[in-house]
This record gives structure tokens, C-alpha cells and sequence, in this order.
């Protein structure tokens, strides 16, 4: 590397700052895994994070908002990326990250593309029309990367039932993700909630002469508590297979993975708990909780 190119360091510090920043969860239960292990997998956020704000015109995160020129977005993330992976020095950090990344972990391109794949889906205003398309997208914005963190933290290539199970950890995620943010995105113009949910949710509310103008909540549109907890179910579900891939893995990496579950697994109960009232307020697990899972998780991993 010539002495007017960043260092790896220097990468390494930006995408700390970038996971700092965008997920004080992840950040946090990034901290336990083995230091070489720890700076990949900022080095993989760092990218995520990346394409997630260049696709939603968002600065690590935040508020969600539509973008006029989503489709010219999707192409740059594609430039990018082919040219970090073409062994060229972008001078983009989290790209020329991505590009050090693959270098000492061979990750294939085939997940790389299929999580760009999700945020095209979202650059097309794609919705789910039944359970299985929500899915297919879990897995293109969180599967994906859970399959590269696995990769990450030294699972084999060709083990693909650890993959699947670090695939399912991803799923988990999203589908917390989605119940908690159900508000957040209808305001931004989306909705992960699939059709068949919503026109079933309907049906029954017709069926019993309920007249979904005069709800107090805009739950026809929203969801209603059922669906809410119908995701919270289904993240718990694809958590529990997630566990088991956990053990497989090195102590250290065991613990992060087993916090990281414990803590998005919250926030999906927490949501079903609350029900609809989880629409009027977006549910937030506290440091203090965060920590109490650090230390479950210790006791799990052992």
C-alpha cells in the first residue's frame, strides 16, 4: 500500500466509528469477539451501513425518507462495490473496506449481490404480497449478512447448515427490525407487513362489522397487535434455530452472537407485548438490559 493510500488502521478506525454510530446493540456485542474477529465484522457493518444510507439517502441510519433517484443509488452501490472487489482503492472508506475484507476473508460475491439485492427491492417500492416474499427479503437485507459474519467468524463455506442457521439469525433481526419500525416506515411510503395479512386482518374486521375508519389506530394499514405478534413469533422461532448454529462456533464469537440474539430477541417481545400500543411509540431496549444479556449470554456461551 503506498504511503498516500489509508492504512488498514486507518479503515479499521472508520468503520469502528461507523458501527459506533449506527448500532449501539451491535457495537456493543461486537466488542466480544476476538480482536481480529472484531475488526472484520466492523469492516463488513461499515459496508452495510454504507449501502443502506447511499440506498435510503440516510447518514447511519436515522429517520427513513424517500429518494428521488433510488434506481441511480442502486447503480452506484453496484460501481462501487465491483470496482472494491476489482482490487481497486475506491476512496470510499467503508468500500476500500469491503475490498481489505474479502482479501483476508473469502467471502462469495453471491451474498454480496444478494443483499444489494434487498435495497433494490426497496428502490423498486417493492411490498410483500405473502409471508414467503417477506421472507425472501429478510434474507436478502439481514440473511445475507448474517451468512458473511458467519464466514466472518470461521465457519466453513461449504457447511451450509451452520450458514442456513446464521442466515436465520439474520431473519430474526429483520423481523424485529420490521415490528418495531411498522410507523417509521409507513411514514416513509413502505410497508413489510404482506398483503395476504392485511386483506385476512380486513376480511375478519368485516366479518364481525367493524368499520376500520373509525379505529382509533390506523391498524388496517399498520397492522394490527395479531401481526405485530405474528412477527415476533416468527423472529423467535428462526432466533431458537440461530442458537444452535451458536454452539458451533468459537467461545468468543458464541458469546457476541448468543448478546446480539438476546437483545434483538427483546425488542421482538417487547413489541408483541405492548401490541398496538407499540405503534404510538418506537420501542427502545436500554443500556442497563443490553448489559444484562452481555452477561446471560456469558452464562449460555459457557
Amino acid at each position: 500500500m503506498s504511503s498516500d493510500l489509508p492504512t488498514r488502521d486507518a479503515i479499521v478506525a472508520t468503520a469502528r466509528e461507523s458501527i459506533a454510530r449506527g448500532s449501539k446493540s451491535f457495537a456493543l456485542a461486537s466488542r466480544l469477539f476476538d480482536r481480529v474477529t472484531r475488526e472484520r465484522a466492523w469492516l463488513l457493518y461499515a459496508w452495510c451501513r454504507a449501502c443502506d444510507d447511499l440506498a435510503d439517502g440516510q447518514d447511519h441510519g436515522g429517520t427513513l425518507q424517500a429518494v428521488e433517484d433510488a434506481p441511480a443509488r442502486i447503480a452506484l452501490i453496484h460501481e462501487l462495490t465491483d470496482r472494491a472487489l476489482g482490487g481497486e482503492w475506491v476512496g470510499v472508506a467503508a468500500f476500500d473496506g469491503l475490498r481489505l475484507l474479502c482479501a483476508e476473508v473469502p467471502i462469495p460475491r453471491a451474498m454480496i449481490d444478494d443483499h444489494i439485492a434487498g435495497f433494490a427491492l426497496d428502490a423498486e417500492g417493492w411490498r410483500p404480497e405473502t409471508e414467503a416474499d417477506l421472507l425472501r427479503y429478510c434474507h436478502h437485507v439481514a440473511g445475507a449478512v448474517g451468512e458473511m459474519m458467519a464466514l466472518v467468524m470461521g465457519v466453513a463455506a461449504d457447511d451450509t447448515d451452520t450458514l442456513a442457521r446464521a442466515d436465520h439469525l439474520g431473519l430474526a433481526f429483520q423481523l424485529a427490525n420490521i415490528a418495531r419500525d411498522v410507523r417509521e416506515d409507513a411514514a416513509a411510503g413502505r410497508c413489510y407487513l404482506p398483503k395476504e395479512w392485511l386483506r385476512a386482518r380486513s376480511s375478519r374486521a368485516q366479518s364481525r362489522g367493524a368499520n376500520a375508519e373509525s379505529e382509533p389506530r390506523p391498524s388496517t394499514t399498520l397492522g394490527t397487535s395479531e401481526n405485530l405478534v405474528r412477527l415476533a413469533e416468527m423472529a423467535a422461532e428462526y432466533e431458537a434455530s440461530a442458537r444452535i448454529g451458536a454452539r458451533r462456533l468459537p467461545f468468543r464469537s458464541r458469546w457476541a452472537v448468543l448478546a446480539a440474539a438476546g437483545i434483538y430477541g427483546e425488542i421482538a417481545r417487547e413489541v408483541a407485548r405492548r401490541g398496538a400500543d407499540a405503534l404510538d411509540k418506537r420501542v427502545v431496549i436500554s443500556g442497563a438490559s443490553k448489559l444484562g444479556w452481555v452477561i446471560r449470554a456469558f452464562r449460555q456461551a459457557l
